[in-house]
């Protein structure tokens, strides 16, 4: 069945061609004075073209039900649900979080850091109960959507709307630009690593296991929770949440943030994102340089537990070569394609006299017609 949605994106002027920033990210350019069009927010979008889009009902009815059993998955939680219940829940949430951003993120669609056999067999358990399709097609996705980002070749294109970018790319049939660019990238890395590979070709067979069977049947075997509140919460639940986090990064933290690092492209930095889909709101600059393992500039693991995942594990020698930028080139980025919004930006003196004038300054300064005081 087919549904005709008319873009709400207006045709401009002038035109837009994509080309690609220094770390190899796509962004709009046009054919008029580029560095005006750099002052703006952003650019304006490629998208102009007018889709039929193919509609997977199976996926909205599934949506539809996923959303009404988790309301009632809440209800359960807050009056009949046991505490273990609870606790074991919010744990496998954690562990399932871990498959998506230190697995099929950081380790596998970016290669921002390298794992042995052992780590490789966890993360991709924690990624199967995730449920968020198989290793090898998210990486492949998620590596289009860097490299065209915000095009028509973008699976989840934000500049459709806030409900294209955050689940509705998922209702419809992807269109021909992302199967055709989709086929362009490069996984033969992935392709090489049979982790990756075993749990692809028995993906349909380990997902309802490690996905339903597993997080259903402890509760009901360790402390005799019923069938009813184990199903809606430590299943239904728990995946609807898991979900719409991961979704937030590609709605969300496509539209409302700022944009230290790069003002031409549309990610931004989102600490609500960043708190809920465990450090991946940091997206800006994630965009800027997508090979840092920890997904932003900063350390820290208040706002970014998957980084400390990684760390523990590299302490244990787990996981190594893990991949950062420098300080300076972060700061040179920023000062030449940002927002003016990075703290390593200052303000600068109001004239001559200011304390901040810095020695440069002073000694590069012309005097005309100079007399001595």
């Amino acid at each position: 069945m087919h549904r005709t949605i008319i873009d709400g994106v207006h045709q401009e002027p002038y035109k837009m061609i994509p080309v690609l920033s220094d770390s190899g990210t796509a962004r709009l350019s046009s054919n008029i004075d580029d560095t005006t069009k750099r002052n703006t927010e952003y650019l304006h979008p490629l998208t102009t073209k007018k889709y039929k889009w193919k509609i997977v009902w199976r996926n909205v009815i599934a949506f539809i039900y996923l959303h009404i059993a988790s309301l009632y998955g809440i209800y359960l939680a807050a009056v009949v649900c046991k505490w273990e219940t609870i606790g074991f829940t919010m744990l496998f949430g954690l562990c399932t979080g871990y498959g998506i951003t230190a697995g099929a993120h950081r380790l596998w669609a970016h290669k921002c850091y390298k794992a042995n056999t052992a780590l490789r067999l966890l993360l991709a358990f924690f990624n199967t109960a995730a449920f968020q399709n198989h290793i090898y097609e998210w990486a492949r996705d998620h590596r289009v959507h860097h490299k065209f980002t915000d095009t028509d070749a973008d699976p989840h294109n934000s500049r459709r709307g806030f409900f294209f970018s955050h689940m509705g790319w998922l209702m419809v049939k992807k269109q021909t630009d992302v199967k055709l660019k989709g086929q362009l990238v490069d996984m033969s890395d992935l392709e090489e690593d049979w982790v990756v590979m075993f749990q692809m070709k028995y993906y349909f067979i380990l997902m309802p296991l490690c996905a339903f069977v597993i997080p259903i049947g402890i509760p009901m075997y360790f402390w005799g929770e019923s069938l009813n509140v184990a199903f809606h919460c430590s299943a239904i639940l728990r995946y609807t949440v898991s979900l719409n986090n991961t979704w937030l990064v590609n709605s969300a933290a496509h539209i409302w943030g700022n944009r230290p690092y790069d003002r031409t492209i549309s990610p931004t930095e989102n600490i609500y994102v960043g708190i809920l889909a465990f450090g991946e709101g940091w997206h800006n600059y994630h965009h800027a340089f997508p090979w840092d393992y920890k997904t932003s500039e900063y350390s820290g693991y208040k706002t970014n537990i998957s980084t400390a995942f990684i760390d523990f594990f590299s302490w244990l020698g787990w996981a190594y070569d893990l991949k950062t930028v420098r300080t300076e080139m972060i700061e040179k980025r920023a000062l030449r394609t940002g927002d003016g919004t990075h703290h390593s930006i200052q303000a600068g003196p109001w004239g001559w006299g200011d304390p901040d004038l810095t020695k440069h300054d002073k000694e590069t300064i012309d005097i005309i017609n100079p007399k001595e005081d």
